[in-house]
């Protein structure tokens, strides 16, 4: 359209799959409270499944939790955290939900226990040259 007040922005291009964010972002998961008190998982999969077991991501003894109480997905332009049908919920930022999207120092509760999301650029490894030895 050329009417002269329409413009074309351009945004700069977001990691599409976890492969590309996990090559420019680190991010982990980190327990706030309870009996894992500082223990940080990292989010390197596309899917992180929380309870207290089998089949989960990640485990904790705690009777608080669902055997699957919680996922948490990369959806190709964040992180998003859904109840799987849990008996005590979750909570982002002191709300109850059923899913919403989580950003970096979002913090959410499952069954009791408090957890951050905590996501990292990476540091950018310089260009290296290698020159030819003078004769």
């Amino acid at each position: 359209m050329r009417d002269g007040s329409t413009r074309i922005v351009k945004r700069p291009a977001q990691p599409r799959g976890i492969d590309e964010f996990l090559a420019r972002f680190t991010a982990k998961v980190v327990a706030l409270s309870g009996a894992a008190l500082g223990a940080e998982f990292l989010l390197d999969c596309p899917r992180l499944t929380i309870g207290r077991g089998p089949g989960v991501s990640v485990a904790f003894d705690n009777p608080t939790m669902s055997r699957q109480h919680a996922a948490i997905d990369y959806d190709g332009a964040g992180f998003r955290i859904s109840d799987l049908g849990s008996t005590n919920g979750i909570s982002v930022n002191g709300t109850p939900v059923q899913a919403c999207e989580i950003r970096h120092g979002d913090r959410f509760e499952i069954g009791g226990q408090e957890f951050q999301l905590v996501i990292e650029e990476q540091e950018a490894e310089p260009d290296t040259y290698e020159l030819p030895e003078s004769v």
